[in-house]
């Protein structure tokens, strides 16, 4: 199903034009318009999916499979000396476009980008509260 009111949904099915690097009969990769590395893409699903939540597990498998065949050519190509993988679910999480999209980021030495979680800390107690919590 598609929602009309999408971008990501007209972009994944042609409608609004994309420099796609690959395409199949689900899904469309397009490079980002709004890049934070030479070559930054995203994975968008032709299906529309808010987010992970609704994206069904087969999909996801899916999208993990098509990330993995796409960094291994974008490394190649792009001569990149890594990746991030990142995927964003809701506001507060950093998602702006509520269709379910991977963002394939290739990393060079000395981008300049920082892409992570400040760490924190946390006791032993409070782990094994958080464990049974989830899987309770």
């Amino acid at each position: 199903m598609r929602d009309e009111n999408c971008i990501f949904c007209r972009i994944a099915a042609g409608e609004i034009p994309s420099k796609t690097i690959y395409e199949d009969e689900r899904f469309r990769v397009i490079l980002d318009l709004g890049p934070v590395t030479r070559g930054h893409a995203l994975i968008l699903p032709k299906e529309h999916y808010r987010n992970i939540y609704e994206l069904p597990e087969d999909a996801a498998g899916d999208v993990m499979k098509l990330a993995k065949r796409m960094t291994v050519q974008m490394t190649q190509k792009l001569h990149c000396d890594g990746f991030n993988l990142l995927q964003n679910n809701e506001e507060v999480a950093g998602q702006s476009v509520f269709h379910f999209h991977m963002h394939l980021i290739p990393r060079y030495r000395d981008d300049g980008q920082v892409i992570s979680g400040k760490a924190g800390s946390v006791s032993g107690e409070e782990l094994e509260e958080i464990k049974d919590i989830i899987t309770g």
